[in-house]
């Protein structure tokens, strides 16, 4: 079965459609215009239909619900969210779970099964046959986040003796039931050793056979790799999917671009939180509740609270000179602020180096010379406008304005080289690099620069 890319042809009639919102779906079902309101579902994705739905009640949505096609019902279900979706649960009757179920794609109900707690998941499983409850049990039993986890079963298999024509009329037979038909698969006793497309098929001779036509050179992954690098590899490569293999090279699945682009989204996602020192969440922001928030926010924040005592620490060794010289107090959150933002810069620009394989640990010295040259030229702009600001408004004289500049240069160079080194560091170690991100490296580049400007200012006079 292929998923739908677009809907019926655009026609002048479309241009003077009334768009269909959340509030005229609701007055058609007031009104019982269930035939005109079935037609105006017709024209719509599946996903801006979820979208609309997101505050129906359990009647509302199993009213506009019943009024989909099989395909459009399946593939909307998988697009709402996972209160909607036992909400709406709740309302079916199991021959109706049972139509929705045949009709989706087996990754998309493992995905829907993560999400549901017990009692809704024996539900489901019961409405579907006895060979997918097997498969998706297999695939339930993957490591989480792994490749094995989003790939799907439904993939088309050719022999490499086949003739063209023969391949085709199996494609015609069985492509309904498949996700994608765009890349068909050689396999020979299960095991992956070949692939070809659709195009060269319906290009080529009926009379050549698939090992003549072949491409034996093939992109896959194993099922226990990182659901992420399958994604990047797809991604990279420009694939529509990319095959799966058990560890002893025997196809099992694919994972196709959409749920790549799930991957991505997904990782991404994790990869923000953690780098505003937020523990990630499946949930979206209106869905966790506030408890949730501050389970998640709490540990870092009391983590970098306490942390900052050091700072503290070291101000407090140098009290007598600040007692000497209190307008050196006004320059340390300017100093601290433009550390930490350096640093934020660099480790940022790494972290999605990191990400895409732009950037490996092995590229650690060549990377801290970069970000060392990067310093040298911003400290130079930044400390010569500072110096001529700090004289321009009278904070002080020219050997201040000349320590102020010193220790800023100094400060974004540590900044620079601890930024682009954390997450490399963290990457080879097996941490996620967006651990070592903005919080953390603020903290240290805030302990750094107060040492070093405490240390220039007592050098340059005699404190």
């Amino acid at each position: 079965m292929e998923k739908k890319d677009e809907r019926e042809e655009y026609t002048y009639e479309d241009e003077e459609r009334e768009e269909l919102t959340e509030e005229r779906i609701l007055q058609m079902l007031d009104e019982r215009k269930f035939k005109e309101l079935k037609e105006e579902l017709e024209h719509m994705y599946p996903v801006d239909l979820a979208e609309l739905m997101e505050d129906f009640n359990q009647k509302q949505l199993v009213m506009v619900f019943r009024l989909l096609a099989k395909e459009e019902a399946a593939e909307t279900f998988t697009e709402m969210d996972s209160d909607m979706r036992e909400t709406l649960i709740g309302g079916l009757t199991d021959s109706e779970l049972e139509e929705v179920m045949e009709e989706m794609y087996l990754d998309d109900t493992v995905d829907v099964l993560e999400e549901m707690p017990a009692n809704v998941v024996d539900r489901l499983l019961m409405a579907t046959d006895e060979e997918t409850r097997q498969q998706i049990n297999q695939l339930l039993q993957y490591p989480e986040d792994s490749a094995g986890s989003v790939m799907n079963v439904d993939y088309i298999a050719l022999r490499k003796e086949m003739t063209v024509a023969e391949s085709i009329l199996k494609i015609r037979q069985v492509g309904i039931n498949k996700e994608t038909i765009y890349t068909c698969y050689v396999t020979e006793k299960r095991k992956l050793i070949g692939m070809v497309d659709v195009k060269e098929l319906l290009t080529t001779s009926e009379s050549k056979t698939i090992e003549e036509i072949m491409d034996t050179n093939v992109l896959y992954a194993h099922t226990t790799d990182d659901q992420e690098e399958a994604a990047q590899t797809i991604n990279k490569y420009g694939l529509i999917a990319l095959p799966i293999v058990d560890h002893e090279m025997c196809m099992v699945g694919i994972v196709t671009v959409d749920d790549a682009m799930d991957v991505l989204q997904e990782e991404t996602t994790e990869d923000i939180s953690i780098m505003a020192g937020v523990n990630p969440s499946d949930d979206s922001y209106f869905e966790t509740t506030v408890f949730e928030h501050v389970k998640s926010r709490l540990p870092w924040l009391l983590f970098l609270m306490l942390s900052a005592t050091v700072t503290q620490m070291i101000m407090n060794r140098y009290e007598s000179a600040l007692a000497v010289m209190p307008q050196l107090a006004g320059f340390i959150p300017m100093l601290t602020g433009t550390g930490g933002n350096c640093g934020s810069q660099s480790s940022t620009l790494v972290i999605r180096g990191i990400s895409v394989g732009e950037i490996e640990f092995g590229d650690l010295f060549k990377v801290i010379f970069k970000e060392i040259r990067v310093a040298v030229l911003i400290s130079l702009i930044l400390s010569v406008v500072n110096g001529i600001r700090i004289i321009i408004m009278g904070q002080g004289d020219a050997l201040i304005a000349f320590t102020i500049g010193l220790t800023m240069a100094c400060t974004i160079v540590i900044a620079k080289v601890v930024g682009c080194t954390l997450p490399l560091v963290a990457e080879k170690i097996g941490l996620d690099p967006a651990i070592m991100a903005t919080p953390l490296i603020s903290t240290l580049v805030d302990i750094s620069t107060i040492s070093v400007y405490f240390a220039i200012v007592s050098a340059v006079f005699s404190l």
